[in-house]
């Protein structure tokens, strides 16, 4: 199956399937010399990690992750590292009975058309378990950036549901299961999620995710626009039907008077572009929101068809999130945090030789980490 590796020097091959006896990736072009080790990147897939709360699937995963190459005497040596996460808590025969048919909403029929045969167990490669590997790439690509250029990678969820939750605080975010920045609203999330488990149904959820202290100049003009990797990398990511940079859609009612961002000598007047000028980055936060859509496997009874092309109804009865967007911030924030390391290696190794004069507007973008406020502006 092609489509499975990403980025350029930057390289992230990701294998497996939902229910096979492990799941990994290759990451291919990391620098040498980075200090890493399994608890390094083991944190990033913790929080990522099913059957933390009720309000998930209790598929019960440690998600031990095991780094099998590319590292010696706890230094990254510049060769291929390979990680390897074993899954330990598959129950396949909760899939028996969707063999013939195709859960609507689920890649089951698109896969069964394209290759002539699928794996029903748990979706098989189609599965939001494959995001486990892109949060381990995500965290060494982390640490580099941070090492590096101080950069750094925070995400919430911004609504779940048609529930909408105001940004209080980012000390939140880690407090409650759904990443929420906000400590008031959780109990009404909770009860929401209650209700959708009974019904037998699901929701979506939107994520905003920013990158703080990005260097100057990453991204290339046209198709590998920094904006573009990034939606790009963004529509990878399970369930995702939108991607927006900065105020994105609300850009449509927004006068030019207004949208563009001033540029003052002390710096951006605004950030409405997300970070991103013409698909190079500026220095300030790189603003991403992604739109998940409801879960697809859900108990609810919905009509389908079998392979014959006959009527059907079909009832999911495995485990699974009734909003995948709850363990979603995690691998929205690792994604990023792929396209901006794949870029910011692209970036040394074409320009690394430039150097102009420091004006008091990039002394300012540098240090956009530090003074942009949550919205952005």
């Amino acid at each position: 199956m092609s489509g499975s590796t990403f980025g350029e020097l930057f390289r992230v091959t990701n294998f497996g399937e939902s229910h096979g006896p492990a799941i990994g990736c290759v990451i291919d072009g990391c620098p040498p010399g980075l200090a890493l080790n399994e608890a390094d990147i083991q944190h990033e897939l913790d929080r990522r990690r099913p059957g933390t709360s009720r309000h998930v699937t209790q598929r019960n995963e440690p998600d031990a992750v095991e780094i099998l190459s590319g590292v010696y005497e706890g230094q990254t040596t510049g060769t291929p590292i390979a990680l390897l996460i074993r899954n330990t808590d598959q129950r396949s025969r909760d899939y028996g009975n969707i063999l013939d048919t195709f859960r609507p909403g689920h890649a089951d029929y698109t896969y069964w058309r394209k290759y002539g045969l699928r794996d029903p167990r748990g979706g098989g490669r189609s599965s939001a378990r494959l995001t486990a590997p892109t949060v381990a790439a995500g965290a060494v690509a982390r640490k580099w950036l941070l090492q590096q250029h101080g950069t750094t990678f925070t995400g919430w969820m911004s609504a779940l549901g048609e529930i909408e939750i105001p940004f209080e605080s980012e000390a939140e975010i880690p407090n409650n299961p759904f990443y929420a920045p906000s400590a008031g609203i959780v109990p009404q999330l909770e009860a929401y999620m209650d209700s959708l488990r009974k019904a037998g149904d699901s929701c979506g959820a939107r994520i905003e995710v920013r990158a703080r202290g990005v260097p100057v100049g990453l991204g290339e003009p046209l198709f590998d626009k920094l904006d573009a990797d990034i939606a790009y990398a963004m529509m990878g990511l399970n369930a995702v039907k939108g991607v927006e940079i900065g105020d994105g859609f609300a850009s449509v009612a927004a006068r030019g008077s207004v949208f563009g961002d001033e540029l003052l000598p002390e710096g951006f007047a605004a950030n409405r572009a997300g970070g991103v000028l013409g698909g190079i980055s500026t220095g300030q936060d790189l603003v991403v929101r992604i739109a998940i859509k409801p879960t697809s496997s859900i108990r609810t009874p919905r009509r389908s068809i079998d392979r014959q092309g006959q009527p059907a109804v079909v009832e999911t009865f495995g485990r699974h999130d009734p909003c995948v967007g709850i363990r979603a911030t995690p691998i929205a924030e690792a994604l990023l945090a792929l396209v901006v390391m794949d870029h910011a290696l692209r970036h040394r190794a074409q320009c690394g030789d430039v150097r102009l004069a420091q004006p008091a507007i990039a002394a300012q973008a540098a240090q956009a980490a530090q003074a942009t406020p949550p919205d952005g502006g």
